[in-house]
């Protein structure tokens, strides 16, 4: 990374490490706030999906507890079925005997035919119920096997939709790592491109004392572009801007299309204040200068979508102490 310079009249030049420094916090905070944005977004999108599976979980439950609700009823019914089935199977084995005893006692007694009548219609009536009572319980029977197969199907979609869950989460975590590689990788790919077009312009331009390099800018102070409170660009300025965009079709051209990427320009002023009605404040004079700066490029052949103007009036300055560093215009080679 570059480092600022200035001169101090009658002495040796010095170092001034701050505004590096400075610089290389704001672009690596600038990248941590990407990062992050993607994260969350991904996990906004992962987190509505999980959402849903648990929505369709919750219901799978739902539907389960209220089978078992209903399997245990059956249950209920079945086991009194059985009492009265056994009751019914011991009337009917007294009924029985009672029919043995009476047959005994035909023999001995024709006049008890009509007795013995009365009590086979009394048995045959027993049979019937009897009869009835188990073909009740088959019917149980066979709801209780359905009920047991719904609850199989249901635990195993359960099951299946668990191991979806499980899958998905991993696939979230890799997701996480994968781009948070690809970002550094795009990153670092971006920075070496900056370097080397930074490296152009100072071969291109020279080295002058009015232009630097302040971290990861390209700073040319404005008097090389526009005159004062003006911002329309003088004829040297063009032939400098001509150089300028030349060096960025130039870089354009080697930047892989994967890589989203803009050039932006920033427009400074010093701290006195201006009024006038075409440029009413700072923010409208160095707005306007970046906005020109911006279009003179693209009528030089530079793509409007690789190009950013930004405005920051006397509210970024590089020396307070100096206004002449402080007006002027950089070129900031960035991420999208």
């Amino acid at each position: 990374m570059a480092i600022g310079r200035r001169r101090i009249r009658g002495g040796a030049p010095t170092v001034d490490f701050w505004p590096g420094f400075v610089d290389a916090l704001s672009s690596l905070l600038l990248v941590l706030i990407f990062l992050l944005t993607i994260f969350v977004i991904t996990q906004f999108f992962l987190t509505q999906l999980v959402t849903n599976k648990d929505s369709v979980l919750d219901n799978l439950r739902s539907q389960i507890a209220e089978l078992v609700s209903q399997l245990a009823l059956e249950k209920r019914e079945k086991v009194d079925l059985q009492t009265t089935i056994a009751a019914l199977q011991d009337s009917l084995a007294g009924a029985m005997s009672e029919k043995d005893a009476l047959l005994g006692r035909i023999g001995e007694n024709a006049g008890a035919g009509t007795q013995v009548a009365t009590l086979k219609d009394e048995l045959q009536k027993q049979k019937e119920i009897s009869d009835q009572a188990l073909s009740q319980v088959e019917i149980l029977n066979q709801q209780i096997a359905a009920l047991r197969r719904q609850l199989s199907s249901l635990e195993e979609a359960l099951n299946a939709s668990e191991q979806r869950d499980k899958e998905s989460q991993a696939q979230i975590a890799d997701l996480g790592r994968r781009l948070n590689a690809a970002l550094a990788q795009k990153v670092q790919e971006l920075a070496r491109y900056r370097s080397e077009f930074f490296g152009r312009l100072r071969t291109i331009l020279g080295d002058r004392p009015d232009i630097e390099t302040v971290g990861d800018r390209f700073a040319m102070q404005s008097e090389i572009f526009f005159d004062s409170g003006s911002a329309d660009i003088n004829p040297a300025g063009r032939a400098d801007l001509q150089k300028i965009a030349k060096a960025v079709k130039q870089i354009a051209g080697e930047i892989p299309p994967d890589i989203p990427w803009v050039l932006r320009v920033d427009g400074h002023t010093d701290a006195n204040p201006i009024n006038t009605p075409q440029y009413p404040s700072n923010w409208h004079l160095s707005s306007a200068r970046a906005i020109e700066v911006v279009q003179f490029m693209i009528a030089q052949g530079v793509s409007p979508e690789h190009l950013v103007a930004a405005g920051f009036g006397e509210f970024q300055p590089l020396d307070p102490k100096d206004d002449k560093r402080n007006r002027r215009i950089e070129f900031k080679l960035t991420e999208r």
